[in-house]
């Protein structure tokens, strides 16, 4: 997950992965980068067993969490969390990411500040949770759920999906 070609916006770094859930594991922690401005974040890791998990519906399971800051329209948009969703779904769909058992939820959150925190501005938040099952059968199977993974990262973040072999034009920071 580290040596994957993450798109250029993407900053990633390895962390600890749960030891309980899987006898073997993998996980990073990400962060999109504009202008050395963090425009969004997330964690993702990967869980396998072997022997199988009949919650899981396979040997494989990812799980990942995205979050950012949006503008306060977004938030109070009721049908924000299907869009969510959809970003999510259309992310695997579109790099072709063979999976099953997805499930997940999708927080929308607006913060006002009052008291001594009346001056701090208005704060609006989304963020994604969410796993599935990579059907994985050969090494590279991998790379279209990470692809998708970042792409979804990014669309959070405020950024377009980006196709295979363009460079970005990148957004001033917020």
């Amino acid at each position: 997950m580290l040596a994957h070609p993450w798109r250029p916006e993407i900053e990633v770094d390895q962390i600890p992965a749960p030891a309980r859930i899987a006898p073997y594991s993998c996980a990073v922690a990400a962060d999109v980068l504009i202008e050395d401005a963090e425009m969004g974040n997330g964690r993702l890791v990967l869980l396998h067993d072997p022997a199988g998990n009949d919650a899981w519906a396979g040997t494989y399971r990812l799980v990942s969490f995205v979050h950012a800051d949006v503008d306060i329209e977004m938030v109070t948009d009721p049908l924000l969390p299907e869009v969510g969703w959809s970003w999510m779904l259309d992310a695997l769909r579109d790099h072709e990411a063979a999976h099953t058992a997805a499930s997940g939820t999708v927080t929308s959150v607006a913060s006002r500040g009052f008291g001594a925190l009346a001056e701090d501005p208005t704060r609006a938040e989304v963020e994604i949770r969410s796993s599935w099952t990579p059907l994985i059968h050969a090494p590279g199977d991998l790379t279209a759920h990470l692809n998708a993974w970042g792409d979804l990262l990014c669309q959070v973040a405020g950024l377009p999906p980006l196709p295979q072999g363009v460079t970005p034009l990148l957004p001033r920071a917020r």
